[in-house]
């Protein structure tokens, strides 16, 4: 998302640390009683946001998966070559929110309709994609998005649903970018036009 993003920010949102595939230094993440799920939507500052407001996700961390490049950095991936897509794993606990509901969520805070771009930024790495971790839920995110197809409402739905494979951390300026600089995320998000559009999308207000 940073080439639509003013040369005053960008210099900031270039200054950052190494990552390692490993998740942010939370305890309550590592706890077995809570499940993890993987979802693309374009810039990950806004899907980590929009997921961390969620009643029973405990935490969400920004990242790169679906690529082929070990490692890859943020330069790297928003370039684009390396296959990989900004992505979010989400921490939650599913006694408080199920898979199912996450499905619902994800799907009502993204544009499915355009393929290969979320919004104002464009290339594969900014495409949207469910990425399933077991058979549940990959029965789960198939059936969600056939019930979106059979409802007739749109021609297409570009979303991908594929298997879960490595996820590489993005690095710690990225994460929770939105608490962090509240004011450059909510210019990014309102200059890009991401609300706007997922309420035309969806048909409500956002």
């Amino acid at each position: 998302m940073k080439r639509f993003l003013p040369i005053l920010w960008l210099a900031v949102a270039l200054i950052g640390n190494g990552f390692a595939e490993q998740s942010k230094p939370n305890a309550t993440t590592q706890s077995a009683q809570f499940a993890t799920a993987t979802f693309a939507g374009g810039c990950f500052w806004c899907v980590e946001a929009d997921f961390e407001k969620l009643p029973g996700v405990v935490d969400a961390e920004s990242g790169y998966t679906g690529g082929q490049l070990q490692n890859p950095t943020y330069e790297q991936v928003s370039h684009g070559g390396t296959g990989h897509a900004e992505a979010v794993r989400v921490f939650y606990d599913p006694q408080k929110v199920s898979y199912e509901q996450l499905l619902d969520y994800f799907w009502h805070h993204v544009d499915p309709t355009v393929n290969g771009r979320q919004f104002c930024d464009v290339g594969s790495q900014y495409r949207t994609a469910i990425f399933y971790e077991n058979e549940a839920q990959r029965i789960a995110a198939e059936a969600s998005k056939a019930a979106l197809e059979k409802s007739g409402r749109w021609a297409h739905i570009y979303t991908q649903i594929v298997p879960a494979g490595a996820f590489y951390v993005a690095e710690d300026y990225h994460q929770d970018y939105y608490k962090k600089n509240p004011i450059r995320y909510k210019y990014y998000r309102t200059t890009c036009g991401r609300d706007a559009r997922v309420s035309e999308v969806w048909g409500m207000k956002h």
